[in-house]
């Protein structure tokens, strides 16, 4: 996602626009292009307010959120278990297909950490 323009800008360019300048005038001015100005105007007249819109989706509406109780009670029993194996226990118990990496970032945004062994290697040898 990009990201925003900042809240100063914004206020400049739709200051600009306030004072009897044209969108496109103002937007020239200050360096952004012609939709921008178009876009700020837009905002202010039907929120009020030139404040960035929240990107993306809200945190806890994935499909994973609804197990996710479930997901640690695994992990607790079976702390060894790897992230394939926990995905095929969540599609045979739930019946949800979710990527193992979709489940290791569930797992660290709930406090779980990558496990290493004690001298730091890969388990297996070559």
């Amino acid at each position: 996602m990009g990201k925003a323009h900042s809240v100063d800008l914004r206020e400049r360019v739709y200051g600009d626009v306030a004072l009897g300048k044209s969108r496109r005038a103002a937007a020239q001015r200050f360096g952004v292009s012609a939709s921008t100005g178009v876009r700020l105007a837009r905002r202010m007249a039907t929120t009020g307010s030139l404040e960035p819109a929240v990107q993306g989706r809200p945190r806890g509406t994935g499909k994973l959120a609804a197990h996710q109780d479930r997901l640690i009670a695994w992990v607790e029993a079976e702390p060894d278990m790897s992230m394939p194996e926990l995905a095929a226990l969540l599609e045979a118990d739930c019946g949800v297909i979710a990527h193992p990496t979709s489940l290791s970032r569930l797992l660290l945004a709930s406090g779980y950490t990558v496990k290493k062994n004690a001298a730091g290697r890969r388990s297996r040898t070559c």
